[in-house]
């Protein structure tokens, strides 16, 4: 059977983060890859299990993360099923997990959706991407929490090794359920 991904992002790093993780899934199994605003009649039954990624912007995930997992939680915990975060407060190695990670912690906490696999990425700055108001608005938060504000350009904070591995992990132990 398939491993359905989804991924719920801004501006291209956590559907970035989830294709490296599928490349790894898809060596020993196939999966499907969908951005979570657009999947519609999902029918989860089909699946052998299933991981989503989603990214914070402006400390919130999407409004459809949580109606996904409020409408399907009974059935995500029946099933091997896994979660990330992409946020930019990870760039801080002390804010790199789900129980030192605030934003990924209060989404836990909040949804009835139990992963048994949950990891924090850090995201990545695309400062010529963003519409002004984001520029300055991001900026600014940057400004006062000490990341980057040179606006001229994009400043990637993913260690992709943490994602390789929790990739391998995912395959290692989801899979084997």
């Amino acid at each position: 059977m398939t491993v359905l991904l989804l991924y719920s992002g801004h501006d291209g790093q956590t559907k970035s983060i989830m294709s490296v993780i599928a490349k790894e899934i898809s060596t020993h199994t196939p999966c499907e890859m969908f951005d979570l605003n657009a999947f519609h009649n999902i029918k989860l039954n089909n699946y052998r299990a299933v991981l989503i990624g989603a990214a914070i912007r402006y400390g919130h995930f999407n409004k459809k993360l949580y109606q996904f997992a409020d409408s399907h939680f009974q059935q995500l915990n029946m099933m091997p099923s896994a979660f990330f975060s992409v946020t930019l407060t990870a760039r801080k190695p002390e804010k790199r997990t789900p129980e030192t990670n605030l934003y990924t912690r209060k989404f836990l906490t909040k949804t009835k959706w139990k992963p048994q696999l949950c990891e924090v990425f850090a995201g990545a700055l695309h400062y010529p991407r963003y519409t002004f108001f984001d520029k300055y608005m991001i900026k600014l938060i940057m400004k006062i929490t000490g990341g980057e504000t040179d606006t001229s350009k994009d400043i990637e904070y993913t260690d992709w090794q943490q994602v390789t591995r929790f990739a391998h992990h995912f395959t290692k132990n989801m899979l084997k359920q």
